[in-house]
């Protein structure tokens, strides 16, 4: 072996020399346990072989192949069988689970390293599968907290880079922007206000409110509005409209996971979020466990969001509906910021630099409610709403989730 590759060089190339000879076979294959989670870079001290479960009826054809590699007999149970096999002084087990498709896992997740791609149980599966004091989900839950942070500033240096012009291509000066929420600040909650009708006098906080156009609305209808958000461009030209409309607006320039819970525990009445947001989380447990305490007992959590078969699954291309995607997708995913549409190549800055990147992680609908009621919140509520283009009928394009916390006794 190479002396000058370090231990971890030498693990991944055995990964995936393991995974080349699979690939040679034509055997799907994923690789399992805490390989999986260290591949991903969720490293966890262990000597665990390195492990990869492959369709349960090609196991023979490969236990055969891997005999100039030592590999064992095959052990066999009711559900599964398994052996193993040494490459470049590592243990590498071989397991199928009889009656499973490996192609169909949903769990079952692609990434790149360097040339290769090579199939991994996503971190998810763990999360979903461990008890919560497992110790291995406790350091998960640690590198997802430290991603979280590395991504939210990410976020941060990207939502900074031209935001404010592009709310004024959007919405206008904040002058005009002002004029439009005040002639119907009904008309811009849109349908966000059938959920939030009965908020004059009640403490609101807007989550990750961006131009704060909604909160606005909300002021103008009474309401004792917080926003919180990442961006001190969105919190510029947000301050700017609010002025305009002679309004008072606390906007606090923030990770909202950072908020400091000594000023913020139960303040609120109502806490809410919309459209084109969740994607930012990279784990929605911290979410929802914000939210949670950030309501007061009694008090009521909304969330108006782009619903996943649109996102994830189906989209249109000229009349035909078309499956674009893997509804059970878990991968984390790069995109162009969300206000770059509302840029054009006359901005003088854009001209000079390419537009900035976010870290985006879709979620399911199943993911999303789950991750809420398991924080303690009361679901009330789902309501979907269909697309209103000729060419979509039949898809959703927003879901409503609507939730409580329990009133004290």
């Amino acid at each position: 072996m190479n002396q000058g590759k370090t231990c971890e060089d030498l693990w991944i190339a055995s990964v995936l020399d393991a995974w080349r000879l699979l690939e040679k076979e034509d055997i799907p294959a994923t690789l399992e346990g805490m390989a999986a989670l260290r591949i991903q870079g969720c490293r966890i001290n262990n000597d665990d072989p390195i492990r990869f479960s492959i369709q349960w009826d090609a196991l023979e054809q490969f236990q055969e192949r891997a005999k100039i590699y030592g590999a064992t007999d095959i052990k066999r149970d009711l559900r599964q069988c398994s052996f193993i096999f040494n490459l470049n002084h590592y243990t590498i087990e071989v397991i199928g689970y009889l009656g499973t498709v490996v192609r169909t896992d949903p769990d079952r997740m692609l990434i790149s390293l360097g040339k290769d791609t090579i199939a991994v149980k996503s971190i998810g599966s763990f999360m979903r599968g461990l008890d919560a004091n497992d110790p291995v989900r406790s350091h998960i839950k640690e590198y997802l907290r430290t991603l979280q942070e590395s991504d939210a500033s990410q976020n941060e240096q990207a939502w900074n880079d031209e935001a404010y012009q592009a709310w004024i291509n959007r919405f206008g000066t904040p002058e005009q922007a002002a004029e439009k929420i005040k002639r119907d600040p009904e008309g811009k909650l849109g349908a966000l206000y059938p959920y939030l009708d009965d908020s004059r006098g009640q403490n609101v906080i807007n989550l990750l409110g961006s131009h704060a156009g909604k909160a606005l609305a909300l002021a103008l209808l009474g309401a004792k509005v917080t926003v919180v958000d990442i961006s001190a461009e969105n919190a510029e030209y947000a301050k700017n409209v609010a002025a305009a409309l002679d309004l008072p607006l606390t906007y606090i320039i923030s990770d909202v996971l950072q908020l400091p819970l000594d000023q913020h525990k139960e303040k609120y009445d109502i806490v809410f979020m919309e459209l084109g947001i969740l994607h930012y989380f990279i784990d929605l447990e911290p979410l929802a466990d914000l939210v949670f305490a950030l309501l007061k007992p009694g008090g009521r959590f909304v969330i108006q969001e782009f619903h996943p078969i649109s996102t994830k699954l189906v989209t249109t291309r000229g009349k035909r509906q078309v499956v674009f995607g893997n509804y059970f997708d878990q991968s984390l995913r790069t995109r162009d910021v969300a206000y770059s549409k509302h840029l054009n190549s006359a901005d003088e800055k854009l001209e000079k630099k390419e537009t900035q990147k976010v870290y985006l992680r879709e979620w399911t609908l199943g993911e999303i409610i789950t991750a809420f009621a398991q924080s303690g919140l009361i679901v009330q509520s789902l309501e979907e709403s269909p697309n209103m283009k000729i060419s979509d009928i039949g898809l959703p394009k927003l879901f409503t989730l609507v939730c409580s916390k329990a009133s004290q006794k």
